[in-house]
């Protein structure tokens, strides 16, 4: 729907928000549970937290993906819960990555890309995330891999300094890290997937195997790598730059590169779907977003589509590997049946759907995302279920202490998901969020601001004027702008968000809800 009259939009929103008493309540406040749990074993848990990067919903066997396969992270899901509707609130990397640093919204915390909105977190909120809060109840930590989230300087001098293992670069890391950056260089698996699953081994082993990694690391580590004390509990963060296309080249080019990643699924391009219109101009009005400003390697054609689903597929075969082989690890060393193991993405990716590539896009393919909580300490009722609530990469830090006995700190607007996963034979829980509020504030590469709800049935998008935004960090919008553009999509009649239904009069009341949704929490997240 196009938008031509911004002062009748303004006062219709104002006149809906008063019909509708929507209140001016925090988010959090509206949509947290009534009750947050604890873990009730009596030895503390250890705690593993896999982020993977682009990793989209669909990519998962359990949701019906042939390639790739991911027996080994389906084997987690069925020994755990599946969230089967986890969202990305900021479906980009960095953003999505400081949401689950601060537990906040982007429109709270306000920490864009660097290179845009030049905001770091600070020294509370850092000390308030889960990783920091549970160093302080005596937990030894470890971050290792990607890092894409400034904290109080450039340097990110906190996460080195206070975090007891701390292995990590900003930014991409290519396929092969220690190429790009010599933290990586005492690596003996020169791939990226390899590398970090031998980077947790030599956190974790109680013996002498692993001196090497200590010995010759780079000398700019010196006092940022502690291996793990065996009298504490653990948790480690594993932040992969896998499947994400930056990090795809050379894969498979290594003598000590596994082979998969240079044979498997050679012979798929026969069998790998391909979405309509995939190099079609964009469905959207051209002052909305056009084919051309897109990343180059987000301007698929066949060929180059069907090379990027491989490649990917390889990638997320190595994943699932890693699961694997750490689980295989914790037994090794007696510590599986205390770990939580928790499993994410920072976002999908559109592969093409509705004639785009790439991400930050409020559609489905990008802001849906993987979901696994696994424990040892589940009970057999809890296990091999879903649950179908609207959940966030905000809720994790808050469940991952809740799971742990910890306080959640009140600066979190994510609430812990306990409540759903400790009553695994209930239906959808009356008591939770009925609707999530999405936004984008990347305002580089062509991409355009945009801010949406999502509830179960419906997705409401809308789109503001690119023309005085560019490369500008606008978490709080423009004085007195209207959107340009806006959709709603019936996601039970419509799963793939092909049909605009915003000018549709039998949607009209649905139309108006969302949009009076969106107007108020706009407002309510960023306070």
């Amino acid at each position: 729907m196009l938008i031509n009259h911004p002062t009748s939009w303004a006062l219709f929103g104002i006149g809906l928000l008063a019909a509708l008493n929507l209140s001016t309540t925090s988010y959090a406040q509206q949509n947290t549970p009534s009750q947050q749990g604890q873990s009730t074993q009596a030895t503390r848990p250890n705690v593993i937290f896999i982020l993977a990067d682009d990793l989209r919903h669909d990519s998962l066997s359990l949701n019906g993906s042939t390639i790739p396969l991911t027996p080994n992270i389906d084997q987690l899901a069925a020994e755990g819960v599946y969230f089967s509707n986890a969202l990305v609130t900021s479906p980009i990397c960095g953003p999505s990555r400081a949401n689950i640093f601060t537990g906040q919204w982007e429109r709270k915390n306000q920490i864009g890309f660097t290179s845009v909105s030049n905001n770091f977190i600070d020294q509370e909120t850092f000390s308030n995330s889960f990783q920091m809060q549970m160093k302080k109840a005596g937990y030894s930590t470890a971050f290792i891999g990607k890092h894409h989230t400034k904290i109080v300087n450039r340097r990110s001098t906190p996460l080195s300094k206070e975090i007891d293992f701390s292995y990590f670069k900003d930014g991409h890391l290519g396929f092969h890290p220690g190429k790009k950056s010599k933290t990586f260089s005492n690596l003996k698996n020169t791939s990226q997937i390899e590398g970090f699953l031998e980077a947790c081994s030599a956190y974790l082993s109680p013996t002498q195997q692993y001196d090497y990694f200590y010995e010759n690391a780079d000398p700019s580590l010196d006092g940022m790598l502690d291996k793990r004390d065996p009298e504490k509990p653990f948790c480690i963060w594993v932040n992969f730059n896998l499947p994400h296309q930056a990090s795809l080249g050379g894969m498979g080019s290594e003598v000590g590169d596994p082979d998969f990643y240079s044979t498997k699924y050679q012979n798929a391009a026969e069998t790998i779907s391909l979405p309509d219109g995939f190099d079609k101009p964009v469905k959207l009005p051209e002052n909305i977003l056009t084919r051309d400003e897109l990343m180059n390697y987000y301007k698929f054609n066949r060929k180059s589509l069907i090379n990027a689903k491989v490649n990917t597929a390889r990638a997320v075969h190595g994943i699932d590997q890693f699961v694997a082989n750490l689980r295989n690890f914790l037994a090794k060393i007696d510590e599986a049946k205390n770990t939580i193991i928790v499993f994410y993405s920072d976002n999908g990716l559109l592969y093409g759907e509705h004639g785009i590539g790439g991400k930050t896009m409020l559609y489905e393919e990008s802001v849906r995302a993987p979901l696994i909580v696994y424990s040892p300490y589940f009970e057999e009722s809890q296990r091999n279920t879903t649950r179908e609530e609207l959940v966030v990469g905000q809720d994790i830090p808050a469940t991952i202490l809740a799971m742990c006995g910890l306080s959640v700190p009140s600066s979190y607007q994510g609430v812990s998901m306990l409540p759903l996963i400790n009553n695994p034979q209930s239906t959808i829980d009356p008591n939770w969020r009925k609707s999530v509020f999405l936004e984008n504030l990347f305002t580089d590469q062509g991409y355009p601001r945009q801010d949406a709800v999502r509830s179960k049935n419906y997705k409401y998008i809308r789109y503001y004027s690119k023309d005085n935004d560019r490369n500008q960090y606008l978490p709080n919008g423009i004085e007195g702008e209207q959107p340009i553009y806006e959709q709603l999509f019936d996601l039970a009649a419509d799963p793939e968000e092909h049909n605009n239904v915003a000018d549709s009069p039998k949607y009209r009341q649905i139309l108006d809800e969302h949009r009076a949704q969106c107007i108020e929490l706009a407002k309510s997240l960023s306070q």
